[in-house]
């Protein structure tokens, strides 16, 4: 939920509003509903009987021992996983995540799609990456780029709202000019993001393998 959805849940729960922004900056902050200790233990409880705990776990860690690059697997509530990657340079820590669980777009030289798409993920899946990178790092993620597993504009509402999760001010705050999207050539749904009024960087994936071919 957005902030202003989570106020109009709280008050349709019979729960104060205020209690949305403190709700709502603890999961910027990738705490779990019994991990909110400024909230009551009833209200908790109530809370976690109503809501779905979608934060990822980590599967798999791989550490470059070059660069210090980090691979995650994450392994959703469903038991499905997606792979993450945070990269650290001099200018921030950037973090490549998934956006859906395999891939149907049939680029021939890309992994992800050999055994086809077999869901989308929900923005609260997508967020959750980038929540529980940082989480582990204990580092801040400054940039993101949507470069993972599955195609963003074949999950286009999903991806849209998580855009306007993580760059929330009262969110995580990541400026929509330090994420890059990047699309094989869904035309279609390039032509719609442009009208979203985000200043997002997009990258276009090119299938060839010389220049010629890709200019």
């Amino acid at each position: 939920m957005t902030e202003d959805e989570l106020v109009g849940f709280m008050a349709s729960i019979g729960e104060a509003k205020f209690r949305a922004k403190q709700i709502f900056s603890q999961i910027a902050q990738g705490k779990r509903i019994s991990e909110m200790t400024n909230l009551s233990l009833p209200l908790r409880q109530k809370l976690s009987e109503m809501t779905l705990d979608t934060l990822p776990t980590v599967e798999r860690k791989l550490v470059s021992r070059i660069d210090g690059t980090v691979k995650y697997l994450f392994k959703l509530h469903d038991g499905e996983c997606v792979e993450s990657v945070l990269m650290k340079y001099k200018h921030g820590n950037t973090l490549c995540i998934s956006s859906q669980v395999g891939c149907r777009m049939g680029c021939r030289f890309c992994a992800s799609t050999i055994g086809g798409k077999l869901r989308d993920l929900a923005p609260s899946e997508i967020l959750g990456q980038v929540l529980m990178a940082q989480n582990d790092t204990g580092e801040r993620i400054s940039n993101i780029v949507m470069m993972g597993i599955g195609e963003p504009l074949d999950n286009y509402d999903n991806v849209i709202r998580f855009l306007r999760l993580v760059g929330c001010e009262n969110g995580m705050n990541i400026g929509y000019r330090h994420i890059s999207l990047s699309t094989c050539g869904r035309v279609d749904k390039i032509e719609r993001l442009a009208k979203e009024d985000m200043q997002i960087t997009l990258s276009i994936s090119l299938h060839a393998s010389d220049d010629e071919t890709r200019s």
